[in-house]
């Protein structure tokens, strides 16, 4: 009897354990699904505001300098064509700049899952000494 009890306590107790390291990596699943999904989101809204800013900013620029140029027409079209020139190669050099702040501050892909995966092995390996 004390060794059905005996077996029936380790296997009880080998299902705890797999349970347990199942949910876990459940988890890590989870979260490494969110995080994805995160920077999916997060591509797609800088991708849309992107191509609207170009879009609009393209329409803008375009009708600007053509409204420049008509109004110096007669006095001084090279040097109003240039200024716009100036103006629009100063707007792009900004927005470039920005783009390039938005790519340094967003967050690293996957952060919190290797994070959690460090803390995992630091418990595990705590737990062994």
């Amino acid at each position: 009897m004390s060794d059905e009890r005996l077996e029936s306590g380790l296997f009880a107790s080998l299902r705890r354990m797999l349970a347990t390291l199942l949910a876990l990596v459940q988890t890590r699943l989870e979260l490494i699904s969110v995080e994805i999904e995160e920077q999916i989101d997060y591509a797609a809204a800088v991708l849309l505001w992107t191509i609207l800013a170009v879009f609009f900013g393209s329409l803008t620029v375009l009708l600007l300098a053509l409204t420049v140029v008509i109004l110096f027409w007669d006095g001084h079209r090279l040097l109003a064509a240039g200024a716009v020139t100036g103006a629009f190669a100063l707007v792009a050099l900004t927005a470039v700049l920005m783009v390039r702040s938005l790519l340094a501050r967003r967050p690293r892909f996957l952060a919190s899952t290797v994070d959690e995966l460090r803390r995992d092995a630091a418990a595990v390996d705590a737990g062994s000494r």
